[in-house]
């Protein structure tokens, strides 16, 4: 069975100062390395006449990858990895663009300023968790089709698909451990005549 994971809800961007330096945080889900350079590529093209762009992210496979771009080593890319990971996020990309304000931070300064950008975009872009579902496809007659879509709705299920012939043909998910409830649900309403089976696996996301 799949685990749950929670990530980026969705873009979040926010500014930190410290001493005229201009920290901007961004923060984006990201579902593979391609997808996180592509992130990475897009904010640097938009701040193109940054002093730093620094980045990290981490994937559910495992890689784990951030950059100081140019900033003392450990002072900025690493900060922003600890970030993403205090929050608990998964597949999350975060890239901070600096503007060098004048005045030299240091290298506790930087982890703090590195740090608190990171953070205030992860608190704009707010979380959501994924879980897996399993999907699943059942025949019914017309006459059934009203009364199993409220029941399996209530009982927390979400319709998917419905295809129209002489007959209905729902594909369904419902949150894995609750296929045993939704299949007796059409059993009993059918008195065994309609079968819900279950096919495969989806990951759904809700917002926190």
């Amino acid at each position: 069975m799949a685990e749950s994971y929670i990530t980026a809800a969705r873009l979040g961007e926010a500014e930190y100062t410290d001493k005229k330096s201009r920290f901007i945080g961004h923060v984006q889900s990201v579902a593979t390395e391609e997808e996180a350079k592509a992130f990475i590529a897009s904010v640097k093209a938009r701040y193109a006449d940054a002093t730093h762009n620094v980045w990290a992210y981490t994937l559910r496979n495992g890689t784990v990858r951030w950059s100081d771009d140019g900033e003392p080593g450990g002072t900025s890319g690493q900060p922003t990895l600890s970030a993403l990971k205090g929050a608990g996020l998964e597949d999350v990309c975060c890239v901070t663009t600096r503007y060098f304000g004048g005045i030299l931070l240091g290298s506790g300064g930087l982890v703090r300023a590195y740090s608190a950008a990171a953070r205030l975009a992860i608190q704009e872009a707010g979380v959501q968790r994924f879980s897996p579902w399993s999907r699943g496809v059942l025949e019914c007659p017309y006459s059934l089709y009203d009364r199993i879509c409220r029941a399996l709705t209530d009982r927390g299920a979400r319709m998917e698909e419905s295809s129209f012939g002489a007959s209905v043909e729902l594909v369904i998910t419902v949150p894995q451990g609750l296929e045993t409830m939704a299949e007796r649900c059409v059993t009993e309403l059918s008195a065994g005549a309609v079968k819900l089976q279950f096919r495969d696996s989806v990951m759904r996301g809700a917002e926190e």
